[in-house]
């Protein structure tokens, strides 16, 4: 009897100090089916169970984990996704962790990784310090790939037999300075962001970056310029990379909530008898909507619209135009012409409920638009996307 008594105790106690320790539960099960003129059908799905907590008055704790499916080949890959504990005091807030960060521009250092991260609020602006490794991550969820040896590498498939040389990313850290005003002078947005990357690799590639982003709003419109000086050392030798860009939005006056956004990005390539090297960043963030080229070697021109015609509805219709800023930094197309060709991409957006929201997308590029290869075929995608959250 008094073994029942114990149990009965346990089951009453526990779910109340569940209720006083302020936990939240969720599940989240995103998966994405395409079908693509050149490769077929394809599969991809990801189970996310999340659990988050506060400690204390300042404290709070975030955990969460994937199990993603592969169609081809069939494979299921664990992942300890988003997983840090942060605790504010006053104006500070320290996170450690894994953390998601990104740099001003958004692909220079973009996406989950370990480390720790300090910003203070002050009268002049948010200013920030952390730290990172890249080398216990998944690789294909940071895409770290600074090398050709790396690229290659993070093409491959995930295999269980040899899990430590087919998983992780490559080794590397970087620290990074950031300030942050959001209404400099009432009228100028400003964020900066120095970053240094170092390797572990073993390939011998340090870099560091100094990146800026301006947003200047006027009326129905928002103007930003940004950029970034790259420094990088390979092997005891020293180059420079650039990237910068020019963008523009314009609310426009309808009856209902639409964009309008024109977007210029350069980047540098290699240069021969130049110290001007290609524009490498520390993680590899796809430019465009379809055809996503890394960014090294490239420049493009972008327009894309954006709608919402309900509050469970949304649309968008975007057309970017390649450029390669070289002949042999990113030959993706080939290297017969600097001019790639045109992308087309649209998506249809509804989400009926607060935990449901469905995806619809296609696009093609169109080759023969450009120089660099005018006799390959137009290439096509379209997929279909469904988010489930379960409390």
């Amino acid at each position: 009897m008094k073994k029942y008594t114990k149990l009965l105790f346990i089951l009453i106690c526990f779910p109340l100090s569940v209720s006083l320790w302020a936990a939240d539960f969720g599940l989240v099960f995103d998966q994405v089916a395409s079908y693509e003129g050149n490769d077929g059908f394809d599969y991809s799905g990801i189970l996310i169970p999340r659990f988050t907590t506060l400690l204390g008055e300042n404290g709070r704790l975030y955990i969460s984990a994937g199990a993603k499916i592969q169609s081809d080949p069939f494979t299921v890959v664990p992942e300890l996704l988003r997983t840090e504990l942060s605790w504010r005091f006053d104006n500070k807030e320290l996170s450690v962790g894994r953390m998601p960060y990104s740099d001003p521009l958004g692909y220079i250092a973009n996406g989950l990784f370990d480390g720790a991260y300090l910003s203070v609020d002050t009268n002049m602006g948010t200013f920030s310090a952390g730290a990172w490794y890249t080398g216990l991550l998944y690789k294909k969820r940071v895409d770290v790939a600074m090398t050709i040896d790396e690229m290659q590498s993070n093409s491959e498939d995930f295999e269980y037999s040899d899990f430590l040389n087919s998983y992780f990313a490559p080794k590397r850290a970087f620290m990074a300075l950031g300030w942050e005003h959001p209404a400099l002078k009432e009228f100028i947005s400003m964020q900066v962001s120095l970053l240094a990357q170092f390797d572990f690799t073993g390939a011998d590639i340090h870099s560091q970056y100094a990146a800026l982003k301006l947003s200047f709003p006027y009326r129905d419109f928002l103007f930003g310029i940004g950029g970034c000086f790259e420094l990088m050392e390979v092997s005891g030798e020293f180059g420079i990379g650039l990237v910068g860009e020019l963008s523009a939005s314009w609310m426009l006056p309808t009856a209902i909530e639409d964009r309008l956004s024109l977007l210029a990005r350069f980047s540098s390539g290699n240069f021969e008898d130049s110290v001007m090297n290609a524009f490498t960043p520390i993680n590899l963030i796809p430019q465009g909507d379809f055809l996503q080229a890394r960014i090294s070697g490239l420049s493009l021109i972008s327009l894309d619209y954006l709608g919402r015609f309900h509050k469970t509805l949304s649309a968008g219709l975007s057309t970017t135009y390649y450029i390669g800023s070289d002949l042999n930094t990113n030959t993706l197309l080939g290297n017969e012409g600097y001019f790639w060709g045109l992308e087309f991409y649209g998506h249809v957006s509804w989400s009926p409920f607060s935990d449901m929201q469905v995806n619809l997308g296609g696009g093609v590029f169109l080759p023969s638009l450009g120089n660099a290869s005018p006799d390959a075929e137009a290439r096509w995608r379209i997929e279909l996307n469904v988010v489930l959250s379960l409390y």
